[in-house]
């Protein structure tokens, strides 16, 4: 039987493949077709770069939180073997603690440099897309990670970390 955190997170899972996998191939295409255009046709597609550079932004952003979620982030276990499994959950729950910190930090940071982005109308210089609501979706991608690290603060673990 499957736990509703589990339930979330395959439905997190897949709704981010999906969304990841779009923007995957768009960037692919993208990037052929750019391709082709410059040495085929001498004619390459205008603003792709920039279009790429903000897809590649939204990807990694969106994936923030899945990766904070399923604690997937880079992690060094040396310290781990050497803590008794109590010890272990503290540290985890000092770990999550500390990931919640910076987060939330990141995330106001994020926020105030969107603001001031957004106030000067800052765009890209070919296409001349606003970069703000960009940012404004890094903030918030942030401030969610650093939700979810603050939940697993208060997650009960009756296991230690694997």
């Amino acid at each position: 039987m499957t736990t509703p955190d589990q339930q979330r997170k395959r439905r997190a899972d897949a709704l981010l493949g999906v969304a990841a996998s779009a923007i995957l191939l768009a960037m692919m295409l993208l990037t052929v077709v750019d391709v082709v255009a410059r040495y085929v046709f001498s004619r390459p597609v205008r603003g792709a770069f920039e279009v790429t550079e903000l897809m590649l932004l939204v990807l990694i952003f969106a994936g923030l939180p899945l990766v904070s979620f399923s604690d997937e982030h880079a992690v060094m276990d040396f310290i781990d073997r050497v803590l008794g499994p109590r010890a272990q959950r503290l540290l985890q729950r000092a770990v999550q603690a500390v990931n919640a910190a910076f987060m939330f930090l990141l995330a106001w940071l994020t926020w105030l440099k969107a603001d001031r982005i957004w106030a000067y109308r800052d765009a890209t210089d070919v296409l001349r897309i606003v970069y703000g609501p960009f940012v404004y979706f890094m903030a918030v991608t942030l401030g969610l990670a650093g939700v979810i690290h603050l939940y697993k603060v208060g997650q009960r673990t009756d296991r230690p970390p694997a």
